[in-house]
């Protein structure tokens, strides 16, 4: 089941619990990966799915920042006030070169895909050897998961153990995870105000049980052919010379 494109923007830009949510998971994300200029000069930076809201804090520093939304989704043109740089695209046939990103970001996404394995696979291709791609999905045992009023109660959330074996099928690397969004999903205003304590309280006590997004972060790895040819012309260099005549060991 695919969001469409103008709820995701009216619950993410249009309500406090959406805003609410969207710097609680940003800021998780640049725990794990600064925005500061000396992380982010020369990267290539993409979102897919509805990953726009996490990207604003690299367009000052990163080389190229791209917003991919599915045409199922449906597109909207970000940034405001800036060039736009969101493109609708085929969820499993990205516009992209191959190895073109260094980092890949996916919100709403991965969930919702008719094809996850397929997806994974072209996220794949898109990155570029030693890129990092951060997969976030609902937590299938948090409290956002089964509210249906809300982007996250929508598609398939996941285990972390089921995000990592998807994530190992594809042939990224695992290489840490991480958890957001602990406040309740009401739109009442304590909760709303007390948002902040509950990030910082969630990080320090309660694990992945509350939190209503899993975070994987994950490499791509590519490792050089191993090839017999070399090997065995460098243990046996004079194969060629094999059956000659040896000259005498003793002086003429």
């Amino acid at each position: 089941m695919h969001l469409d494109v103008v709820d995701l923007r009216n619950f993410y830009y249009r309500t406090q619990l959406g805003r609410a949510a969207q710097r609680a998971v940003r800021d998780r994300v640049l725990g794990l990966w600064p925005a500061g200029q000396a992380e982010m000069t020369g990267l290539t930076v993409v979102g897919f799915g509805f990953a726009v809201p996490l990207l604003r804090p690299y367009l000052e520093h990163a080389r190229r920042v791209i917003g991919l939304m599915p045409a199922e989704q449906g597109v909207m043109p970000w940034p405001t006030g800036l060039p736009n740089v969101s493109v609708l695209c085929d969820e499993v046939r990205w516009p992209l070169e191959t190895g073109m990103a260094d980092r890949i970001v996916m919100l709403h996404g991965l969930e919702t895909s008719d094809n996850a394995s397929a997806l994974m696979a072209e996220a794949w291709r898109v990155l570029g050897p030693g890129g990092r791609a951060l997969f976030i999905v609902p937590n299938r045992a948090g409290l956002w998961a089964p509210r249906e009023g809300t982007p996250f109660g929508c598609g398939r959330p996941y285990t972390l153990g089921q995000l990592d074996a998807q994530a190992r099928a594809a042939g990224f690397v695992p290489e840490r995870h991480a958890a957001a969004l602990y406040i309740p999903p009401s739109h009442r205003r304590f909760w709303l105000r007390s948002a902040p304590m509950w990030e910082r309280m969630g990080q320090q006590v309660s694990g992945f049980l509350a939190a209503g997004v899993v975070m994987l972060e994950v490499s791509k790895q590519l490792h050089a052919p191993r090839r017999g040819g070399l090997g065995e012309a460098v243990r046996r260099p004079l194969r060629v010379l094999e059956g000659q005549p040896r000259p005498s060991a003793k002086p003429a």
